[in-house]
């Protein structure tokens, strides 16, 4: 029988420490789902949904209770701004594969900068390699990080990354997350991007009022949206007249 060697193999409530369903962020419907059931992952796995479908609330978690920074960086990251993430990670046991590696990568669009600054103390400021990337555009550095991080092997988590990307740099970070699951790391993205959700053989989610439900990439909403508005967008821009 063939192991699974994947970094993460599936989550669950840790049943020793339940959350409780009245706190903010079980009353998510996606996350409620989450705590009442058990999630498994492939190599590559994808989260889209609205604003407040908590999306970045389950990456996050997942991030931290496998022992990532929740403010972003790779396994080794150790520092602390102002914590925005949910106590969720707290309630949640996770299964790793046999014999995978402990390592990985987590990066959180709206914290980057922060840990830019970090790497730029710890190296003791710029020119160095970390300290350039507060002095390049945001998706320069952002591309750059994980270009010249691409040998960890492990878990890759991406919250919502595109807020840093034009056309051509999403394509490139979809490249490289293919590349990153074709070497034998495992990625988890939430996105609001369809040109990343498009990341060839993913498992997609799809989060909203009715929880978390999988879906095809044709099939997604966000999808359909995009396409309706590029094939006619007076449709949409008259209403803000």
């Amino acid at each position: 029988m063939r192991l699974n060697t994947l970094p993460l193999r599936w989550v669950e409530e840790d049943g020793s420490h339940p959350a409780d369903r009245e706190s903010w962020f079980a009353r998510i419907p996606a996350v409620r789902q989450l705590l009442e059931g058990r999630l498994e992952f492939g190599a590559l796995t994808v989260f889209v949904g609205e604003n407040g479908a908590g999306k970045s609330t389950i990456v996050e978690a997942l991030a931290a209770a496998y022992g990532l920074n929740p403010e972003g960086g790779t396994h080794n990251a150790r520092y602390a701004t102002l914590a925005s993430e949910s106590p969720l990670d707290g309630h949640l046991q996770l299964a790793r594969g046999a014999g995978s590696s402990r390592k990985g990568v987590f990066l959180r669009a709206e914290t980057m900068h922060a840990h830019f600054g970090y790497l730029e103390e710890i190296e003791g400021g710029p020119p160095g390699a970390a300290g350039r990337y507060n002095y390049q555009s945001h998706g320069e550095s952002f591309l750059d990080f994980i270009e010249a991080r691409a040998r960890i092997p492990g878990l890759w988590v991406f919250d919502e990354p595109e807020s840093a990307l034009s056309f051509a740099s999403s394509l490139r970070l979809l490249a490289h997350m293919s590349e990153l699951a074709a070497a034998g790391s495992q990625v988890i993205l939430s996105t609001h991007s369809p040109i990343l959700a498009a990341v060839p053989g993913a498992d997609i989610y799809e989060l909203g009022e009715w929880g978390m439900r999988t879906s095809t990439y044709d099939d997604l909403e966000m999808v359909d949206s995009w396409r309706r508005f590029m094939a006619a967008p007076e449709r949409y821009l008259r209403h803000l007249e």
